[in-house]
């Protein structure tokens, strides 16, 4: 499979390059030690286009194929983390709002969400329900011209700024597929309270919400797909997902191995440089291959999904080995700084912590294994 990018979306990915880490890397640190959210701090973004990646050109977008937007992350992430997540969840949204909103409104929601001031999100777990959607309580109730939703999501990424959300509700009384339904909603309307989620490991500049609607409208029009089609465009979205967050942790390894072989060459031990020693170039020579390998699964990934053929099989094994191979590329980038890496004065710390978190969000590596071994088993 191919994924040779076009001249002009090379040279897309290569702007983004020198911008993240031009003017990033230092930001993110920042923001990682007071907890500050970068999602206001996008409007560089959205005049690059960045926030439109999965909008239409129509309608205001760059419409980037996935093996484009993918490096895209991976280059957002080896700079700020935090930013390539913002991104990748509001462009999730941008691609469901494409795929499933009414055609009444959807030119107009993808406009918007291409412009300032319509940062989205994506609300399907609760407190008591992650791995599991099926166990969602919060409800969608019929009345006179569309629905309301009652109940409380957890862990909403850009969950504080965003305007614009995505919520997985049931509306029906079972826990079967089809007792579930998706809605497009407003967080500027009444019966929306939010609360920032602090203390986190890592991506501390990500917004991490928890949201509770009380009796808040959704008219008919903001119904995605039709009644009992939450878990088919929730499952299909976080297929796409999985990408992005493959290439977020490929991205943070790569960061970190930038570092590991920076430091080696100047760091001296035994009156050489540490470089030197077998030690050392085998966990460099690990750590490069790996990341070669999730690129490869992440390019077969996006080009199946590019082509419109099933990609669910090969986005799960990207994201679960991309995620594992990023903790462990992040560990030894800390083991070769040794003292100093256990320090925040070295940039290989905050990445330590912020790798954590992509075998986790978009489907735990538990999860990854269990989409992966079924398609295997299932007969063909």
């Amino acid at each position: 499979m191919s994924t040779t990018l076009s001249e002009d979306h090379q040279l897309l990915v290569d702007a983004v390059r020198d911008y993240a880490r031009g003017e990033l890397i230092d930001l993110d640190a920042e923001w990682d030690r007071t907890e500050t959210s970068c999602c206001t701090k996008l409007d560089h973004f959205y005049e690059m286009g960045l926030m439109g990646l999965r909008v239409p050109e129509g309608d205001g977008g760059l419409d980037v194929p996935t093996v484009c937007y993918a490096p895209i992350i991976g280059e957002l992430a080896y700079a700020a983390p935090s930013v390539a997540v913002t991104v990748g969840v509001h462009s999730m949204v941008c691609e469901i709002i494409a795929s499933f909103a009414d055609e009444s409104i959807k030119h107009e929601m993808l406009a918007k969400l291409a412009s300032p001031g319509n940062l989205s999100a994506f609300a399907i777990s609760e407190p008591d329900a992650g791995s599991d959607p099926a166990s969602a309580k919060v409800r969608a109730d019929k009345v006179d011209g569309g629905w309301k939703l009652n109940g409380a999501k957890m862990w909403v990424t850009n969950g504080m700024t965003g305007r614009w959300f995505v919520v997985f509700a049931r509306t029906g009384d079972t826990s079967a597929a089809r007792g579930f339904s998706m809605f497009l909603t407003d967080a500027q309307q009444p019966g929306v309270e939010r609360t920032l989620i602090s203390g986190k490991m890592g991506i501390r500049a990500s917004e991490t919400a928890e949201m509770n609607l009380e009796d808040f409208f959704v008219p008919d029009t903001y119904l995605l797909g039709k009644i009992g089609w939450g878990m088919r465009i929730g499952l299909s979205a976080l297929d796409g997902g999985r990408i992005g967050i493959a290439s977020q942790a490929t991205g943070i390894a790569q960061a970190c191995l930038d570092l590991m072989l920076d430091y080696s060459k100047q760091r001296e031990q035994f009156k050489r440089p540490i470089a030197d020693f077998q030690a050392i170039q085998w966990m460099i020579a690990d750590s490069a291959t790996e990341i070669a390998a999730a690129q490869g699964l992440i390019d077969q990934a996006a080009t199946l999904k590019d082509a419109g053929q099933p990609y669910t099989h090969a986005a799960s094994m990207a994201k679960l080995f991309a995620s594992e191979m990023a903790n462990r590329v992040a560990y030894r980038a800390v083991q070769v700084h040794g003292g100093y890496g256990y320090c925040n004065e070295f940039r290989v710390e905050q990445l330590y912590r912020d790798a954590r978190i992509t075998t986790i969000y978009e489907g735990t590596s538990e999860v990854q294994r269990i989409v992966i071994a079924r398609d295997l088993l299932r007969d063909k």
